[in-house]
């Protein structure tokens, strides 16, 4: 069954700060901390998963898979990225189910071509809006649950301009749409308009570096959004760290001299990982295994 959370969240006029995560340990992490949210980035899972960009070179069984461990082992609602559905619609249909069976809370499907790019690089370039519309039409018809959210994004305001992102996050919401993602507006005023204009909840995409103002989550609900989303803030921090770890190994020969904070702590990611509950298990049942033994043994 779909997790009610978002919706309900959504209905009660809520604000949802989501951090991206991208591995299981980022989602750990994550899920501990309270957050509304998480959102589960293409970029950064099919960089983990693959080691490539996000291009379109990732598959349905590549995300299905990966996003659903996130969701199985998350305690919090996951937003999870699908790119276009994976082809045509009746790919948008299986991937929608997948997705629902695998734990996710919510869809996002995106306006591009195939192969798709990342939101906030050059030279992406959007299907037709009739297309797009069935899809979410779709989307919408293949869920077992209404709790299953379906955003829809558009990544059409590169090319076409802001008036076309906003004429069709219009239409995406008339069908159907739960909640609405224009994809990298490049300025406030832009912003300011799409929460003006667009009668939908809406998604603003934080991406630190990228082609859209980074603003408060104060702000961003006072002009009209609902959600926002970091999907890069964690990887981009964790392949900062990873740098700066491996860079020290290799001009010292030892880890000795690493500051505190540049370490997680050994204890700390067992307990993050789960071996406590594997140590408690093993007392627990470690004495009868060694009756079985004595047992077989003396026959």
């Amino acid at each position: 069954m779909a997790d009610a959370r978002l919706r309900a969240a959504l209905g009660r006029g809520d604000f949802l700060v989501a951090p991206g995560v991208f591995d299981m340990i980022s989602a750990k992490v994550a899920d501990g901390m309270g957050f509304g949210a998480l959102y589960a980035t293409g970029f950064g899972t099919v960089a983990s998963h693959l080691g490539l960009a996000d291009v379109g070179l990732a598959t349905y069984s590549d995300m299905v898979s990966r996003m659903g461990q996130i969701a199985r082992a998350s305690t919090t609602p996951v937003i999870a990225d699908a790119d276009t559905g994976y082809g045509g619609l009746l790919n948008v249909r299986h991937t929608v189910r997948g997705y629902e069976a695998a734990g996710i809370a919510a869809i996002q499907i995106e306006d591009q071509e195939s192969p798709k790019k990342c939101g906030h690089t050059p030279g992406r370039r959007v299907i037709p809006v009739g297309e797009m519309l069935l899809k979410i039409e779709v989307a919408v018809a293949a869920r077992a649950s209404a709790d299953f959210l379906v955003v829809a994004r558009t990544d059409s305001r590169t090319a076409l301009g802001i008036d076309e992102a906003i004429r069709r996050g219009k239409l995406f919401a008339k069908a159907g749409a739960d909640v609405v993602f224009v994809e990298s507006p490049e300025t406030e005023d832009e912003m300011m308009r799409i929460g003006q204009e667009i009668d939908a909840p809406l998604l603003a995409n934080m991406v630190e570096g990228g082609r859209t103002p980074i603003l408060p989550a104060a702000r961003l609900k006072a002009i009209g959004y609902d959600i926002a989303i970091y999907p890069a803030v964690g990887f981009m921090a964790a392949t900062a760290a990873l740098e700066r770890a491996y860079t020290h190994l290799r001009k010292h020969g030892d880890s000795t001299g690493l500051p505190a904070t540049e370490s997680y702590g050994f204890t700390r990611m067992c307990e993050l990982m789960g071996f406590p509950d594997a140590w408690a298990f093993d007392l627990t049942w470690a004495a009868r295994a060694e009756e079985i033994r004595a047992e077989e043994i003396l026959k």
